[in-house]
């Protein structure tokens, strides 16, 4: 057990002049491995050997003892047949979390369009889903079946033809509650492939696996990795780090309940962020002191402590108004408001993964299926990029019909930029469209 007198957390105080440098040096992404050159092998080695590398690396880093790759594939029938071996009342959660995030992300559906001009030229927009997705679900030695059902719905929902999940099997076998929710969120099927491999495999296809059009869902670094060197040979959603929670509070909260959501974000792993910021260093001397008393009833408490100490911090700032700047400036992964008139804080909010309203609306919440996805962007990459939904499996097809009609006036303007720009070629092309 943790002794309290032991525990440390980071204080900053955004008037003093270091601040801004003390608090990047606390949101600098830490030193990974390097593993660009054992993830540019391994999609090498899956590109040109195909099923041959597949079955070869499951076994060394999973401890498969498949002898072909489609002993690597779990049936949608073998789906079904999981739900039977989970307790009933798990599975009605299950079932609860993957109705409440369907219908959330049942909103978000945008359908195709078009608009005709005076000359009756029309232009559009189709509207269609991607025809085969692969979800990464992280595993191996523990289950994950929010992911499953968070990456699994908004595919099904855009109307994708194909989805299947693909997660590391320890010695090939997923954890039978990791199947249940994919049954439950409408999966085609579960691939027993991890890491890199299963990036590889799902951008290229092989002689089993079939190539997808998008992968989306977290990882580890050898994923991510993956997921960077082969951005534009297949979709992906983002290039997700440590996980980061913000606490925007003031002495309204209760000081228990932020020190539980800190020890809850910290748990993740040891490069994991929680911060707390709030204009009363008093009540942030209540949040630490809670913290110290919580610690030591957790299981993960050393993970906790050295997320806690490394990267972990309580800020005190001037007034609200400042909170919300440098919340702005943070741009975090989850964003918890936790203080007075907390909907016209949060509005103050323009840059966050997702936001948190009130306190009752805590980080896991969120994680285990109230109806947002927990796909969310990190390391700041809140500034421009959005939660994983629906659009991730959409694309978008121009639609232009020009008639005979029509055409006069657009192609007078198309004959003067195209010569504008020394097209002489796009010229041509354009004025045998004129028939005056």
């Amino acid at each position: 057990m943790m002794n309290a007198d032991s525990f440390f957390i980071n204080r900053l105080n955004a008037d003093e002049n270091d601040f801004i440098a003390s608090l990047m040096r606390l949101r600098q992404p830490p030193d990974g491995e390097d593993v660009h050159d054992v993830v540019a092998a391994i999609i090498r080695r899956v590109r040109e050997e195909g099923d041959a590398a597949l079955v070869e690396l499951s076994a060394k880093f999973d401890g498969n003892t498949a002898s072909q790759a489609a002993e690597l594939f779990i049936s949608p029938a073998e789906l079904q047949a999981a739900c039977s071996k989970i307790q009933p009342e798990i599975m009605k959660e299950i079932e609860n979390a993957a109705a409440r995030v369907r219908n959330y992300h049942q909103q978000q559906k945008t359908e195709s369009w078009q608009s005709t001009d005076a000359h009756g030229n029309i232009c559009g927009e189709r509207v269609a889903a991607v025809s085969r997705a692969a979800v990464y679900a992280p595993g191996g030695q523990a289950a994950y079946p929010s992911s499953a059902l968070m990456g699994l719905i908004p595919a099904k929902v855009a109307g994708v033809s194909e989805v299947f999940l693909m997660t590391p099997a320890a010695k090939g076998s997923v954890p039978p509650i990791t199947l249940a929710a994919a049954a439950t969120a409408g999966a085609d099927g579960v691939w027993m492939l991890g890491g890199a491999q299963a990036v590889a495999a799902a951008a290229f296809g092989t002689e089993t696996v079939a190539r997808a059009d998008v992968i989306v869902g977290p990882g580890n670094v050898y994923v991510a990795e993956a997921k960077r060197q082969l951005c534009g040979q297949i979709g992906i959603d983002s290039l997700a780090g440590p996980s980061e929670v913000l606490i925007v509070c003031d002495e309204t909260a209760n000081p228990d309940w932020v020190a539980a959501d800190m020890l809850a974000q910290a748990e993740h792993d040891r490069h994991a962020q929680s911060i707390a910021i709030s204009p009363n260093a008093s009540f942030l001397d209540e949040v630490a002191a809670a913290m110290a008393t919580q610690i030591q009833q957790q299981p993960r408490a050393d993970i906790i402590a050295q997320s806690l100490a490394s990267r972990g911090a309580l800020i005190t700032a001037k007034d609200m108004v400042a909170c919300c700047q440098i919340a702005n400036e943070i741009a975090a992964e989850h964003v918890q408001v936790m203080c007075a008139d907390a909907v016209n804080v949060a509005s103050q909010i323009h840059h966050a993964g997702g936001i948190f309203i009130g306190e009752y609306s805590c980080v896991p919440l969120g994680d285990y299926g109230a109806g947002p996805n927990h796909v969310l962007p990190t390391a700041q990459t809140a500034r421009f990029a959005s939660p994983l939904g629906v659009e991730h499996f959409l694309k978008r097809t121009g639609i232009l019909h020009i008639n005979a009609n029509g055409a006069p006036p657009v192609v007078k303007t198309a004959v003067a930029l195209a010569k504008a720009e020394g097209l002489f070629a796009h010229a041509s092309s354009a004025m045998l469209r004129d028939k005056k």
